[in-house]
């Protein structure tokens, strides 16, 4: 049974929402990389390393939304991207 939704839109928005990530990730490293640097200050309390050591996790989660990404790649029906790509008409890929 054909699908009644775009499978090539699903898959272009997901090359889209990847390539935002990949832009930002210079960003949520850069950010990381602060927050370890403010593990460092002098007699810094424990309370403030916990909310630290949470802020790195965080930004570590960035992984997620890749992971997520790539559950939506993996539940494009193939059949349905290759026949909407092969289709005339069909605006290139950017």
């Amino acid at each position: 049974m054909p699908i009644r939704w775009s499978a090539l839109r699903v898959s272009q928005a997901m090359d889209e929402i990847e390539r935002q990530v990949d832009a930002a990730q210079p960003f949520f490293d850069a950010a990381k990389e602060k927050a370890r640097e403010a593990k460092t200050i002098s007699s810094l309390p424990g309370y403030m390393d916990d909310r630290l050591n949470r802020l790195i996790w965080d930004i570590d989660r960035i992984e997620a939304v890749r992971a997520a990404i790539a559950s939506v790649r993996r539940d494009i029906p193939q059949d349905a991207l290759k026949a909407e790509r092969n289709m005339p008409g069909q605006p290139a890929l950017i």
